[in-house]
């Protein structure tokens, strides 16, 4: 069983809301994770080493305000839809949805102000913490009320995400966890010399603005 803690991480500025950001951290015999309210954010997981030492595998800050300035969605829950949607446009039941383009002719992660820049409710639980927010009907252009909800929960050295989601209108929805990983740990130059292994037949080739070529 995970012990589980609650804390103030910071406070937004008062021109995103001024409210409340807190911080929730997750531990076990063989790893720690500290998770946000805002974005549902990993902003650190230490786990143990071959030399049984504890290191933070995942890229993040300190502190609140590297997260409210721009980065590339460090450890983010990302949506309503992760990747890109050419053109900003997709079509549902005959209709024509525009969504914001910020990522070249492309949207990008959920659009301007996605899933990872905005305060989720959390629910701690026994292992874990689970997080709530309701995405109106035609943010950032998207059909249909959206309730989320993504838990976060740690037994042992494994870390789960479960991700749930209901609309009031049929709409696309991608949900995932934005984490940067470095195996080699916080305070290591790069990752140039690590080494994946992915066992698949095949791969998607993408266009130059990352969209499938189909």
């Amino acid at each position: 069983m995970a012990e589980v803690k609650r804390e103030v991480f910071g406070q937004m500025p008062q021109e995103k809301g001024g409210e409340v950001v807190e911080k929730f951290v997750l531990k076990s015999d063989s790893m720690k994770v500290e998770i946000l309210s805002l974005g549902c954010i990993i902003a650190a997981l230490e786990t143990k080493g071959k030399d049984g030492k504890f290191s933070d595998v995942v890229l993040g800050f300190d502190t609140l305000e590297g997260y409210t300035r721009r980065h590339p969605f460090f450890g983010a829950i990302v949506g309503r839809v992760a990747n890109r949607i050419a053109n900003g446009r997709f079509t549902v039941d005959g209709k024509e949805y525009q969504l914001f383009l910020n990522d070249g002719p492309n949207s990008l992660h959920g659009g301007a102000r996605g899933f990872d820049k905005v305060l989720w409710s959390p629910n701690i639980l026994p292992n874990g913490v689970c997080f709530f927010r309701l995405s109106p009907d035609g943010e950032e252009g998207y059909p249909g009320d959206l309730k989320v909800w993504v838990t976060y929960t740690l037994s042992g050295g494994v870390l789960a995400i479960n991700y749930r989601a209901q609309t009031s209108k049929t709409t696309p929805i991608n949900l995932t966890n934005h984490a940067y990983f470095n195996l080699a740990g916080q305070g290591s130059q790069d990752i140039y010399d690590h080494e994946i292994s992915i066992k698949a037949n095949s791969y998607l080739p993408v266009d130059d603005t990352k969209i499938p070529t189909g």
